[in-house]
């Protein structure tokens, strides 16, 4: 049974070399919330994206996800996991060559031996999620900054992963376009009951949809709590971040 940790994180150190990265970095993820992993630049927010994703190999540490020690996990065990978390990167990562109804459908493709027309279904349901239905036989070149984004969300979330990775999911958006990316991801989130993991250095969206920020400096976690209560805390680098966006 999985508890309502969905991600533990213990003990994380990660060195590059001779240059240390992370030192000691430990939090948790609970069920169905919005936690985003922040910091300064450089602090290693996405070298701890990539270790929870096994994109790098844990050499220290411990990391659950779903209530799987991921540094136990045979190869299969690895990809059955992998099945239940969706990515959503900064870029889109979508293949131009590819309709966008065909990008989508892609993992389905993949992972599933479900037959084309109801896959295509799934798609079309999918894309009508995030209102970008009538696009399904466009190109991305063919799409908006803000559409690619939405296009980019449906194809993460077609497995109907319980787990949803975003990766600087606002990077490049205007102000409005962000705050309606961020309102379309708390609805997935609610109907979908999905817990999302987040990186982003955008203030106004943290403080739309995080439930918990995990905030790094120099190798460990400096604060992890609510945003509203990162702005008045005792730590000057959490309260300077916060402040310096205003």
């Amino acid at each position: 049974m999985i508890s309502d940790k969905i991600i533990e994180v213990k003990g994380l150190k990660v060195s590059f070399g001779d240059t240390e990265i992370l030192s000691d970095v430990s939090f948790t993820v609970d069920k169905r919330d919005v936690t985003v992993i922040l910091g300064s630049s450089g602090c290693g927010k996405s070298t701890v994206l990539k270790h929870i994703l096994g994109l790098h190999p844990l050499k220290q540490g411990y990391i659950s996800v779903l209530g799987k020690n991921i540094s136990t996990l045979t190869e299969v065990e690895q990809q059955k996991l992998y099945l239940n978390m969706g990515v959503f990167y900064q870029n889109g990562a979508l293949l131009n060559s590819m309709t966008v109804g065909e990008n989508v459908a892609l993992p389905l493709a993949q992972h599933s031996n479900l037959p084309v027309d109801l896959i295509d279904d799934i798609v079309r349901m999918k894309l009508g999620l995030v209102n970008l239905e009538h696009a399904y036989h466009q190109y991305p070149s063919e799409l908006s900054g803000g559409m690619l984004k939405r296009a980019a969300l449906a194809r993460a979330i077609i497995m109907d992963p319980p787990l949803l990775f975003c990766d600087e999911p606002g990077a490049g958006l205007d102000p409005i376009s962000l705050k309606s990316l961020d309102e379309l991801i708390l609805n997935l989130k609610e109907l979908l009951g999905i817990t999302i993991v987040m990186v982003t250095h955008e203030v106004s969206s943290i403080m739309r949809i995080a439930n918990k920020i995990v905030y790094l400096e120099n190798g460990v976690v400096a604060y992890e709590g609510p945003p509203k209560d990162a702005v008045s805390c005792e730590i000057e680098s959490v309260r300077n971040f916060f402040a310096a966006s205003k």
